[in-house]
């Protein structure tokens, strides 16, 4: 191994205390009011206002100086490819929303181009996604339920669905959650609350999307079958709908079950194809498209809807519709989805949007995604499409086939277009089981996130819990609440975390101002006659008795007997002085003899045993270090338990000095009224080395005074 490069370091300074640093560096005590931050914020000019254009509007900072000569042809040819698959994957996510098809086609056009004006990643690719989908499809089934709207038909004396009324009720219902959910991540936009994506962690979201795959899959089963279960809503629906389907699985369709078979097997050999070949060719087979022509062509030449009831997507209107106004009637009862959807779509679209901003250098703002995606929800809302968020499947094929920015995703909205306006007819006889075929194919890579479990085992074993308890909120509460509950949940991990930290020891490295915990070092040293420690965690109430509590058990006394040992003393005290006095005034008044040898052996020996308890046991330290680098902030309590551990320990004789504190803790400690006349901030220290070397130099002073007294005694 190379030898490790050596540098000098020498440093001579003084011993500084917060104190001393403050007058150094000399700290301001100004404040900036509310009222100049608010006229700040207010003041208009120029520049700003050119600023805030272009925040409000990216497509104009850089489509005027868009490259026709770097990035018009891999944008053109990503475009293209992107188009192609949002055909067959919008009218498949669309049964997962329960709506007609030619909805999924809307999604992916109107909020694609609305994205092209307002967001600032260059290589996401929105548009419809599964895990939106399905939950869009939680509501309308919930809202719009086949049972509303049975109809009797003289023809066959019996009951049926009426499939017009029913799919108009529910793409007003998806219309409304998606105008609402939008509204919600304007709103979130407005006022700078993107940092809401931090609560969804990596692990949280992985689980998420797996749970619900989950459901996607078992939605799909239907299709796959031929079969028609009741849709359950609720907790607990996922198992219902799987009870019920093994239930009606002797009445599947063969010709549906084989067309199914015959999709999955060849979309998977062909996949594997792609795969095999992908560095040898300059763009991918687009295999989900070759699979919906080749469907409908069989199934119109074969006829497979007449002759073996295998159901189609049937028909397909073309063109576009013009603007409806959402029913606001709804809104009540779909508030809460609105606001699930609202933060899953933003927080898979950010998560894998920085993702690719990390990878080719530029900023994406999370502020301005979010207002991104609520107007591309909003807007989409009054032209009947469903919610959206970023795909990992075309994101990856927008960027792999030469996507460099978003004018490849609207390019690939002007390929629905023409899909709409001209061809989307064609496509009426396309059967629904290769549809979900489709979706099951492309399911695959979120199936292979079961992985992440034993991975998470290995590296974080908290982290894996989330995951499982994510997953599994998912599978029994449905998405919507599954998201709640997980998000709850990892919140809780959060303060478990802070209730549990580590306590420590602290040890000197030799010959250096570095120190380190002396259980995970062997060669690190205690420092003699002083304590060091250290809680991992921040101070706040919910630890704080654990922190004094960890304090006197690394200090190897408890410190609430000795006090109290001390108290009884010093009331012992008393009431000899007390009895005392009353003695003597008794005896001046009968001018009696003195008092017996025997009472003032015994005064004597009570006092002596209170005096031997002043200055600290020869076991004790000298002083003790509280090290608060890891404390990033102090509430009231841990402000109050830190001035408790200073006067309990200060009564024994056993000094107590902090070091490490960053500028927001001294802040609270002196807001929190830790400072007085007799603590100053000489007790403070930036550094645990500069703490060390004041109580050392401390101690020795008073060895020195207390060899000076004993010398001058004898």
């Amino acid at each position: 191994m190379e030898e490790r490069r050596r540098v000098g370091y020498s440093v001579h300074r003084k011993i500084l205390d917060e104190g001393a640093v403050d007058l150094m560096a000399e700290k301001s005590d100004s404040k900036t009011t509310l009222s100049e931050k608010l006229k700040t914020s207010l003041r208009c000019s120029g520049p700003r206002m050119k600023s805030c254009l272009l925040d409000s509007f990216p497509v104009l900072s850089w489509l005027p100086r868009y490259s026709i000569r770097e990035n018009c042809l891999g944008d053109l040819i990503s475009g293209i490819s992107v188009g192609i698959m949002q055909l067959p994957q919008g009218m498949a996510y669309a049964l997962l929303a329960s709506v007609p098809p030619v909805i999924g086609l809307y999604s992916s056009f109107y909020p694609v181009l609305i994205y092209f004006i307002f967001g600032t990643s260059k290589h996401i690719s929105v548009g419809t996604y599964a895990v939106m989908s399905v939950m869009v499809g939680g509501v309308t089934d919930r809202l719009a339920p086949d049972s509303n709207f049975m109809v009797w038909d003289n023809e066959t004396n019996s009951t049926k669905v009426d499939d017009v009324a029913r799919d108009e009720e529910r793409i007003k219902v998806a219309a409304a959650v998606t105008f609402l959910s939008g509204l919600f991540q304007i709103l979130l936009g407005l006022v700078q609350f993107g940092f809401v994506v931090t609560y969804l962690s990596e692990p949280l979201v992985r689980g998420y999307t797996t749970g619900a795959a989950i459901h996607v899959i078992v939605s799909q089963l239907k299709y796959t079958f031929g079969i028609t279960p009741q849709r359950h809503s609720g907790p607990l629906s996922l198992i219902y709908t799987v009870v019920e389907l093994c239930y009606l699985i002797p009445q599947t369709n063969i010709g549906t079950l084989v067309v199914s078979i015959v999709a999955i097997v060849g979309l998977i050999l062909a996949k594997e194809l792609n795969t095999y070949l992908s560095k040898k060719l300059p763009v991918p087979i687009p295999v989900e498209l070759l699979a919906v022509i080749i469907a409908t062509l069989v199934s119109w030449q074969v006829n497979l809807e007449e002759k073996y009831g295998v159901e189609v997507v049937g028909i397909i209107p073309s063109g576009l519709k013009p603007p409806v106004v959402p029913d606001t009637s709804l809104f009540g009862q779909v508030v809460g989805d609105a606001f699930a959807l609202a933060v899953v779509g933003y927080g898979i679209a950010i998560s894998l949007g920085r993702i690719f901003a990390l990878k080719y250098g530029y900023k994406v703002d999370s502020n301005q995604e979010l207002i991104a995606l609520g107007l591309s929800n909003s807007i989409g809302g009054f032209f009947q499409c469903f919610a959206i968020s970023c795909s990992m499947s075309r994101t990856m094929v927008q960027e792999s086939t030469g996507g460099k920015t978003q004018v490849a995703g609207a390019l690939s909205a002007v390929v629905i277009l023409f899909i709409v306006l001209w061809i989307g007819a064609l496509f009426e006889e396309l059967p629904k089981a290769v549809l979900a075929a489709i979706i099951y194919v492309n399911l695959h890579g979120m199936m292979k996130q079961f992985m992440d479990v034993p991975a998470l085992w290995r590296s974080n074993k908290i982290d894996m819990v989330i995951w499982l308890a994510t997953f599994l909120f998912t599978l029994v509460l449905n998405p919507d609440l599954g998201l709640a509950a997980a998000i709850a949940f990892s919140m809780l991990t959060v303060i478990f975390r802070t209730q549990l930290p580590k306590y420590s020891l602290l040890g000197q490295v030799q010959d250096t101002d570095i120190y380190r915990p002396l259980e995970d070092y062997s060669r690190v040293n205690p420092v003699p006659g002083i304590l060091i420690f250290r809680s991992s965690a921040t101070l706040y109430f919910a630890n704080a008795e654990m922190y004094q509590d960890a304090l006197g058990e690394k200090f190897g006394v408890d410190i609430t007997k000795i006090l109290s040992a001390k108290k009884k003393l010093e009331a012992k005290k008393k009431r000899n002085e007390m009895k005392n006095a009353k003695k003597a005034k008794n005896a001046a008044k009968k001018n009696a003899i003195d008092m017996t040898e025997e009472p003032e052996r015994e005064e004597h020996c009570d006092l002596a045993v209170i005096e031997m308890h002043m200055d600290p046991h020869p076991s004790y330290p000298r002083a003790i270090i509280l090290d608060l680098s890891p404390v990033n902030f102090l509430d009231t309590v841990g402000v109050k338990t830190l001035r408790n551990i200073r006067r309990d320990y200060g009564e024994i004789g056993v000094e107590v000095v902090l070091a490490g504190c960053q500028t927001a803790v001294v802040d609270n400690l002196q807001t929190g009224g830790f400072f007085n006349d007799k603590v100053t901030k000489s007790c403070l220290f930036s550094t645990i080395h500069d703490a060390v070397l004041y109580c050392q130099s401390d101690t020795e002073e008073s060895q020195t005074k207390e060899q000076r007294g004993r010398e001058t005694y004898f």
